[in-house]
């Protein structure tokens, strides 16, 4: 039977993406003139409502004067984040330079799974673009 990581380990698993996270964002936006655009993403259940995440997500926006040009979730619930088709549309518009970065409202519309979430923190890396949470990684 596997114990459950011991709550300082899964503090610096967190600290540690998390600083991860704002390092790529920093360098995302370090040769952005003018104009940052970003798309809010969330991730809800099927019954879920994701209007107040996506509140979170616009407020973050707000306070940093960031242009949100696209406002979407996927209602798949907790998959993988490969399988999500919103999200998927978000990766391409990065990739396409339509967008710098996505802000979610916390790592939980990305992944809970610390692997999962550190290849999609690559993933983004790689297209250029940055990942902004309206809350840190330690609050879901």
């Amino acid at each position: 039977m596997n114990a459950a990581p011991a709550p300082s380990r899964l503090y610096a698993a967190e600290s540690r993406l998390g600083v991860l996270r704002r390092a790529q964002l920093e360098t995302a936006l370090r040769g952005v003139a003018g104009e940052k655009r970003f798309a809010l993403y969330v991730l809800a259940g099927a019954r879920q409502d994701p209007a107040p995440r996506l509140a979170a997500a616009q407020a973050l926006a707000t306070r940093q004067g960031w242009t949100v040009t696209v406002r979407t979730f996927d209602l798949t619930g907790p998959t993988d984040p490969a399988t999500r088709p919103q999200l998927a549309r978000l990766l391409a518009a990065a990739r396409r330079h339509e967008i710098h970065g996505i802000i979610a409202a916390s790592r939980v519309d990305i992944s809970d799974d610390d692997r999962e979430y550190e290849a999609m923190l690559g993933q983004i890396r790689t297209l250029g673009a940055g990942l902004a949470l309206a809350r840190e990684e330690n609050v879901l």
